[in-house]
């Protein structure tokens, strides 16, 4: 990129850290949200939903109005809402006499913000002068991941002398974040988009055959990655019995680093590798990890396993969105919105099949007769239940990825 644009990167780059921030921060909470607030794994559940629901329908709502009010005040609103949410977050379960309201209106202003960020980031760096672009789509991704580690490690290692009767503190700190970078959009340069007479019309994106398996490829990446990382934590600490620092720093946060490493891999040096086949043998190697993760009852195997599913997902969503740029490359703001609304249906749709079959299988006739003969903890069991079911995406994934042409 050029060094005109040197600073604009970076506002996407802390950009990227906001929206880690807002998918990340409450399932490190999950814990202390059910022990203060007695909220199910369902609810759990439905909070994910809502906040990728949210994103989702902004997805859709962005194709219309952020060309007409431009893509700078549309940052300006991103993180507004980014930072107003969080701090709601912190705020209103404590106030509020429904708790889980207050989280879930926390929850739909900050994915409000997450959901414009997704939108816009992308195409900004898309947008800017430079050569190699997937790979610098793949370094931009980079910091969800180093963000995500961040909001996790940080977030745990606070909580230690903060204790749990503190947690809202949390929230309020990574809000500083959202409103910091509120700042840097009101003046960093931004490229010129593709012209409306350029940009290739929305029906004809949406009637062709490749844009539509692009769309289920998307879903499927939203959905293998979303699954086990808003699960991660407790998995470990409920599933595998370990404490909830360990649980954070080796479930979630070693996810994180694994996905991260993936993807500055793929920035440094992906001219040198092949993108389609690369997300192949990511595909199969997140159907291995997720059955491992769901079938194997030793602790260590089982998160390491579900730590390597963090580099398997590494390349899909950042991946899926260079190929479609290839394949598009005037499909503009409308390309990058309906793809990641396609990932936020798979973001919400993984957690919350998950949690939905972890409940489920618990109250079933089959669950006594298994957690009998495997000597395992109901939530153990019902945790392993529904990862085994998420199975289903990474599957679809490699077959869908298989019959994707750029090319054609």
């Amino acid at each position: 990129m050029t060094n005109r644009y040197q600073k604009t990167i970076y506002a996407c780059y802390l950009g990227y850290i906001t929206q880690a921030i807002i998918n990340n921060l409450a399932p490190i909470l999950f814990v202390i949200f059910q022990d203060k607030f007695n909220i199910s794994y369902s609810q759990l559940g439905q909070l994910i939903l809502m906040n990728f629901g949210t994103q989702l329908i902004v997805d859709i709502l962005s194709i219309k109005f952020v060309d007409k009010i431009g893509y700078r005040c549309s940052c300006l609103i991103a993180h507004g809402c980014a930072a107003l949410g969080l701090i709601m977050l912190g705020i209103l379960p404590n106030i509020m006499d429904n708790s889980y309201a207050g989280l879930l209106l926390a929850a739909t202003i900050y994915a409000i913000g997450g959901g414009l960020i997704e939108v816009l980031i992308s195409p900004i760096v898309e947008s800017c002068p430079g050569d190699a672009k997937a790979a610098a789509m793949s370094l931009l991704h980079s910091f969800y991941c180093w963000g995500q580690v961040a909001v996790v490690a940080i977030s745990t290692l606070l909580l230690l002398p903060l204790g749990t009767d503190y947690w809202f503190v949390l929230p309020l700190l990574w809000a500083l974040i959202p409103i910091f970078n509120f700042f840097n959009f009101m003046k960093v340069p931004l490229a010129p988009m593709i012209s409306e007479e350029e940009r290739m019309p929305v029906k004809s994106l949406l009637t062709s055959k490749g844009f539509k398996l692009a769309m289920v490829l998307m879903i499927c990446a939203g959905a293998s990655e979303l699954a086990m990382s808003q699960w991660s934590s407790l998995f470990a600490e409920r599933g595998l019995g370990v404490s909830k620092v360990i649980g954070d720093l080796l479930g979630a946060c070693l996810f994180a680093v694994c996905m991260g490493i993936g993807r500055t891999i793929y920035g440094l040096y992906g001219d040198r590798i092949h993108l389609r086949k690369a997300l192949s043998a990511c595909s199969v190697l997140c159907i291995i990890c997720y059955m491992v993760t769901a079938l194997v009852n030793i602790p260590f195997i089982s998160l390491a396993a579900c730590a390597l599913t963090g580099f398997s997902v590494s390349l899909m969503w950042p991946g899926m969105f260079s190929l479609s740029i290839a394949k598009f490359p005037a499909g503009g703001t409308a390309l990058f919105a309906i793809l990641a609304m396609c990932g936020d249906i798979g973001c919400a749709s993984g957690p919350w099949i998950t949690g939905i079959v972890s409940d489920l299988f618990q109250k079933t006739s089959l669950f006594s007769n298994i957690q009998a003969a495997a000597l395992m903890a109901p939530e153990q069991l019902g945790i392993k239940a529904g990862l085994l079911v998420a199975v289903i995406f990474p599957i679809v994934m490699f077959i869908s990825v298989r019959k994707f042409r750029v090319s054609e």
